[in-house]
């Protein structure tokens, strides 16, 4: 039977999570896929256990960052759907099958996004999709939340790339993943261009996936990351927002600017956050902006509905926290 998916494991010094996130790929009810494991140049032993292992893997000289790693994978890749999946995650049995199923509907669904749930806390939520906002803020739906309140299909603007399928043609289409970005919010810029050509992007509740989280950078929060994400935050809006769309959303961008800033010189991280956005301005030629086509304008409206309906979200479930608010959605 000719294969369906190819699954991507990008991997970075993450050995010690090779061995159980192989383990829970052998259980899986439907086998019909190929596995390969890109390696970005790693140094902890993950080379040797690999080869050990005879896992089909490219290896990277070098750290190329995930959007380099999974461009590699997707480019070798010769099925109908690629899954990319993060070394630090053990999905359960019916995982591939329920995301193959999803994305069996229908020609216009660019990416299915996963249940990821916490491993080391498996009653609550890690990620139930991706959103943006107006104010420029990405976030992950339902984190923290219980498992119980995200069992529904529902639109997403955007999968998380760590464990999410997408349907491997539509790259030709419209460009892989950003390697400006190097890593953060590659998969929010790519699900935003599949956005602009018309696709759609899904939540599969029924596609389970437990995530250790922050496997590869150590934490929530670290210099790395602050600037980082600030850097391809300019990055996104810039490429993916034609003038117009710029000009109408600029103050709930710079009011979201101030904000975070304010937040992350709460927790030691201002002058990261800082030096990350006047990197993005200093370099945001590195991206290639999606030219602005008249044919596509009702998706550009589409998609401004959905950044102030993020926003709203997110207020929501601010308050829900907040507020412990229960109800499942």
């Amino acid at each position: 039977m000719e294969k369906k998916v190819t699954i991507i494991i990008p991997n970075y010094n993450g050995l010690k999570f090779m061995e159980p996130c192989m383990k829970a790929l052998e259980t899986q009810s439907d086998k019909n896929f190929e596995l390969l494991v890109v390696d970005n140049g790693s140094t902890d032993g993950s080379v040797d256990w690999l080869k050990e292992h005879e896992i089909p893997t490219i290896y990277l000289e070098e750290n190329t960052g995930f959007s380099g790693a999974v461009n590699v994978g997707i480019r070798h890749a010769r099925t109908p759907y690629v899954i990319l999946l993060n070394n630090d995650t053990e999905p359960e049995p019916d995982y591939v099958k329920e995301l193959v199923r999803v994305m069996d509907q229908s020609p216009r669904i660019f990416s299915a996004s996963s249940k990821m749930i916490q491993l080391h806390q498996r009653e609550l939520m890690d990620d139930a999709g991706d959103m943006y906002s107006v104010l420029g803020w990405a976030y992950q739906r339902g984190v923290g939340q219980s498992i119980k309140k995200y069992d529904k299909p529902r639109t997403v603007f955007a999968a998380c790339a760590g464990a999410a399928i997408y349907r491997r043609k539509v790259f030709d289409e419209i460009g892989g993943f950003d390697e400006a970005h190097f890593a953060y919010l590659e998969d929010i810029d790519v699900g935003y261009r599949a956005r602009i050509h018309g696709y759609e992007n899904v939540y599969c509740p029924a596609a389970v996936v437990y995530h250790v989280g922050s496997g590869t950078s150590g934490s929530k929060y670290n210099s790395f990351k602050v600037k980082l994400a600030a850097r391809n935050n300019i990055y996104l809006n810039y490429k993916n927002m034609p003038a117009f769309q710029l000009l109408f959303n600029s103050i709930p961008i710079l009011l979201g600017i101030f904000v975070k800033y304010l937040f992350f010189r709460k927790i030691g991280f201002a002058s990261d956050y800082i030096e990350g956005l006047k990197e993005g301005v200093r370099t945001v030629r590195r991206t290639k902006k999606v030219p602005f086509r008249k044919s596509r304008f009702v998706n550009y409206l589409k998609i401004e509905g959905d950044l102030i309906f993020g926003t709203l979200l997110y207020v929501w479930e601010f308050l829900r926290r907040k507020l412990k608010i229960d109800r499942s959605y």
